[in-house]
């Protein structure tokens, strides 16, 4: 696989054929994908809901600024943030971290503490921006892995959460909106996939020391 020659592919998608729908095989590696994804302590406070029912998205376009990729896709992917995070939150990271790597607990506790600490200093506002910031990290990982397997995607910041909070029941979950990525595949007709990427020359946007 030419990573580069599937990143120069990718295109944030405009039209979606609306008959092809992703295996279930290339879906199982988009959510492997996003609970592989870095988090600032690998405490993993966001999710993926994966909208595939057509009268819920239906229902969202309307709150996207009538942009059709949400409908038209083979799926919506919905990246969300926890509304807080309490000492649950933390205690199930560490829990989960020395029953997988068996870890003595008198060698965790130290780290427990301070990152309760550190979770319990931030306000709500602040804990919400931290989550939003691996919210980003996520939709860059999925985007990568879509241009890879070779699925289209269109990341989107614009809609109303609020409204999408309402319509997915996420706040019954204490979740809260944060980005969507319809994926699926590019209609034939559309013409944004032969347009030529637009960007700088790299030794304009990277240099050496």
């Amino acid at each position: 696989m030419d990573t580069i020659k599937q990143l120069e592919w990718r295109y944030a998608t405009k039209k979606f054929d609306k008959t092809k729908e992703l295996s279930a095989s290339k879906l199982n590696i988009l959510k492997q994908a996003f609970n592989l994804t870095a988090t600032s302590f690998g405490l993993q406070t966001i999710t993926l809901v994966v909208v595939t029912n057509s009268d819920l998205r239906e229902r969202l376009v309307e709150h996207t600024y009538r942009q059709s990729q949400v409908l038209d896709a083979s799926h919506l992917l919905v990246i969300c943030i926890k509304e807080t995070i309490d000492d649950k939150d933390v205690n199930d990271y560490f829990d989960n971290l020395r029953t997988i790597r068996d870890t003595s607990e008198t060698i965790l506790s130290p780290y427990r503490k301070n990152l309760i600490e550190t979770m319990q200093r931030m306000t709500k506002d602040e804990q919400q921006q931290w989550s939003m910031n691996q919210a980003y990290i996520a939709l860059g990982n999925l985007m990568t892995v879509c241009a890879i397997e070779g699925i289209d995607s269109c990341p989107m910041e614009g809609f109303v959460p609020s409204k999408y909070d309402e319509i997915l029941n996420l706040n019954e979950r204490g979740l809260k909106s944060a980005l969507l990525l319809p994926v699926g595949y590019r209609a034939e007709d559309d013409m944004f996939s032969g347009f030529l990427k637009v960007r700088k020359k790299i030794e304009d946007t990277v240099f050496e020391l």
